[in-house]
């Protein structure tokens, strides 16, 4: 039993840490260096700059994927971050979609019944 417990003690003093290495989100099509740095999880400073560097020779980025033409960002630090990479700003995603669901709905189409020959000489 106790060896049961020190198992599940290791296990997860071995995962939470890992946890915990989430980054935090930032839009790469905007943020400077220092908050691309601060944000993404093994992107230092010198890394960040690359981005900076790149995203101002190359355009915006199109798609998360677009981070591995940088020197040393590889799938592994990509895949790790891909959830906190934004390419544009929530508020203006947010925005967008309400737009689109702000529009009316198609109206059905109404299927007209003639009244009854009584019921239109009100009988």
């Amino acid at each position: 039993m106790h060896k049961l417990l020190a198992r599940i003690a290791l296990a997860l003093a071995v995962a939470l840490p890992a946890l915990s290495f989430a980054g935090t989100p930032v839009n790469i099509n905007k943020a400077d260096a220092a908050t691309i740095a601060k944000s993404l999880d093994g992107i230092g400073q010198s890394k960040a700059d690359a981005i900076v560097a790149w995203r101002d020779a190359n355009g915006p980025f199109k798609s998360a994927d677009d981070l591995t033409q940088i020197k040393g960002i590889g799938k592994s630090t990509l895949e790790r971050n891909r959830a906190s990479i934004l390419l544009a700003d929530t508020a203006s995603t947010a925005d967008a979609a309400a737009a689109k669901t702000d529009t009316p709905a198609k109206k059905a189409k109404r299927t007209s019944k003639k009244p009854a020959a009584g019921a239109a000489a009100g009988e």
